[in-house]
């Protein structure tokens, strides 16, 4: 019987030995089945090995791509969606490694692309008001205020524009051309939902509450914001000449 899922959970680490193990138990524990695929830009405290410490406790389900030091969360991500199409899944998601994200949530995106309402499906933080739990007010702001600041430079009708939480049907990463991809903080998120609605692709979203860490220290900087701020007037600019490929019938 072939048991192999045909879901993956992309999760990039830096530094994540207070979370590497616990968050990997939890998506493997879910009811649905679900393969995690870590993406290691060489942490100094060890992350690596607890993950391969998984990798022999759950056979075929858990993988590791290890990389030589610190390139970027859009590149992290860029290389799993790459190995996730060479082996063939379905759907193709990011995730965080902090549990700022509940495991949980997997389910809710995972339906909402596989009923075939979506084709991206973004777990959203502002599409209910604001359901961030545990940030300072401040934080809360900036990134409330960077959503709205996006939708109205770019026209995507997504409330949480900076979401790092989310669903792809693997035609989407195939029809998008991932070697176009520039950026690689906050402004990574951005690019992905729009050129996936370019390509004609419906990005939708599903509420979830997302909560601060709790282990470990935040990988944020204010150039992240700032790449976010201009990243995206240079989006829409190039947009206008760009031919995007689209969505098959």
């Amino acid at each position: 019987m072939d048991l192999r899922s045909d879901s993956v959970v992309i999760i990039p680490m830096y530094n994540e030995k207070e979370n590497a193990a616990a968050i990997i138990d939890a998506v493997l524990a879910l009811p649905l089945r679900f393969d995690v695929l870590v993406v290691d830009d060489n942490s100094p405290d060890g992350t690596a090995q607890i993950v391969k410490g998984k990798i022999d406790e759950y056979p075929g389900r858990v993988h590791l791509i290890e990389r030589a030091g610190k390139l970027g969360l859009g590149t992290a991500y860029i290389e799993g969606f790459r190995f996730a199409l060479d082996h063939g899944y379905e759907y193709i998601f990011e995730m965080d490694a902090d549990f700022s994200h509940n495991p949980q949530d997997l389910l809710k995106l995972h339906k909402a692309v596989a009923s075939g309402e979506m084709d991206v499906a973004v777990g959203s933080r502002y599409l209910t008001g604001v359901n961030v739990v545990n940030w300072p007010m401040g934080r809360v702001l900036m990134s409330y205020f960077a959503s709205k600041y996006v939708r109205a430079i770019t026209g995507l009708k997504v409330a949480d524009t900076t979401a790092g939480f989310c669903c792809y049907r693997a035609e989407v990463l195939r029809t998008m051309e991932l070697d176009k991809i520039r950026f690689k903080g906050y402004a990574f998120q951005i690019e992905m939902k729009f050129t996936a609605a370019r390509c004609g692709f419906r990005v939708g979203e599903v509420p979830i509450i997302f909560v601060n860490r709790v282990l470990g220290t935040s990988k944020m900087s204010s150039g992240i914001f700032s790449e976010a701020f201009f990243g995206v007037i240079r989006l829409k600019i190039d947009s206008f000449s760009r031919k995007y490929p689209q969505k098959s019938k």
